[in-house]
């Protein structure tokens, strides 16, 4: 539900066309591929940080469970 309302502020086809007017009359056209490779680092940097914190999440998680399944077999 949340999704399908926050797809009504994405901006449709002429509205993309107008923000990449804009984009190039403030930097020019030498200055985006520069732009845009910087947005891809952060991007992946990004990226790279989530996947780093879950994969401590579940290193923490299966530190827990494994006491857990080592007493429970010691019940049987």
């Amino acid at each position: 539900m949340i999704n399908l309302l926050l797809l009504g502020f994405l901006p449709s086809g002429s509205e993309w066309i107008i923000i990449a007017l804009v984009i190039l009359l403030l930097f020019g056209g030498k200055k985006i591929p520069e732009l845009m490779r910087g947005l891809g680092k952060g991007v992946k940097s990004f990226k790279d940080g989530v996947n780093e914190a879950k994969d401590e999440i579940n290193k923490a998680k299966d530190e827990i469970d494994e006491p857990a399944k080592t007493t429970d077999k010691d019940k049987k």
